[in-house]
């Protein structure tokens, strides 16, 4: 099946990795659906992230589908902006109580020559663009299995440092594994360093930032970043969001979704905050989505599964 759906979560590719994790996946002419288990429990949840806006057709097919799965819901995230669709409304779909997916995210036009691009940002973002370049710090794609384990070892570092849940170790090489393999006809990941070299220092270039990027249809993503603590004067991460836009247009691609953000009033307490307001400084486009929605298939399982959710968060905050 070819994706009708120009996102890199309903690629086939994208469904071959998530086999490999273990995690069932079905697929129909419109949509590709993951079916994750419930530990130690006989019922399981639908997950379908940007795919289409959902029909009566299609929302009877997940039904049916949701119960030959032992589903207590699916949870569906179109991949369509709000402006686009108005207000919608269907039997079983309620707001999800635990979104998955971000309602917004930044996208950025390709399309625009550098000096435009370079125009558009905010002023502090192009100053640390040139402390970069002044740092010397270097960017390059690399392939190599070398530089995976280098973007693993910054990820690990990243997630611990900022104390967020992330994908583990196995989930990531599979991912590298599947869509490492380049062809421009699919979806298709691509690893990106920053390097700096200490000054008067005969080491070997240090890996201060590492970022997989995916390329599908006319448009560049960014999934997945990792950074060092070390040698932040560099703003490495800076030189390495420049790049990563050059390397898009160098593509000719159009857009360049950055994969998620806070909405148009972020609260400056929020743990994504600096993530967002680093985005926004290359001057993006804030694009809101439909939003997240359940479609329930065991009502009297999906509220007692409510209450379990948000026990078993508080448990892990604390």
């Amino acid at each position: 099946m070819k994706a009708k759906n120009n996102h890199p979560l309903q690629s086939f590719e994208w469904g071959e990795f998530r086999k490999k994790t273990g995690v069932k996946v079905v697929r129909s002419d419109d949509f590709q659906l993951t079916i994750h288990k419930i530990p130690h429990t006989p019922w399981n949840i639908g997950y379908l992230p940007k795919g289409p806006m959902p029909t009566k057709e299609m929302i009877n097919e997940l039904k049916k589908i949701g119960k030959q799965e032992n589903c207590i819901f699916i949870q569906l995230e179109p991949n369509v902006k709000k402006m686009e669709n108005g207000k919608w409304k269907m039997e079983n779909l309620y707001p999800s109580f635990h979104p998955l997916f971000t309602k917004y995210t930044f996208q950025l036009d390709l399309t625009k020559s550098e000096e435009e691009l370079l125009k558009n940002m905010h002023p502090k973002t192009r100053y640390n663009i040139r402390v970069a370049q002044k740092h010397d710090v270097i960017t390059e794609e690399d392939n190599s299995g070398k530089a995976f384990e280098e973007y693993l070892r910054l990820t690990n570092e990243t997630t611990k440092r900022q104390g967020f849940y992330a994908h583990d170790e196995n989930y990531h090489r599979l991912m590298w594994q599947t869509l490492k393999i380049l062809n421009p006809d699919k979806l298709t990941a691509h690893l990106l360093l920053a390097k700096f070299r200490p000054p008067n220092s005969d080491v070997r270039p240090l890996v201060l930032a590492a970022w997989v990027l995916f390329v599908f249809g006319d448009t560049l993503y960014y999934p997945y970043g990792a950074s060092s603590s070390e040698h932040r004067e560099t703003m490495a991460s800076n030189l390495m969001m420049w790049e990563a836009i050059k390397f898009g247009k160098k593509l000719g691609l159009k857009t360049f979704d950055m994969w998620g953000s806070l909405g148009p009033n972020p609260d400056k307490n929020d743990k994504w905050y600096g993530f967002h307001r680093f985005k926004e400084g290359y001057g993006p486009k804030l694009v809101e989505f439909v939003g997240s929605y359940d479609l329930v298939i065991n009502p009297f399982l999906y509220e007692l599964y409510k209450i379990a959710d948000k026990l078993r968060w508080l448990l892990l905050r604390a």
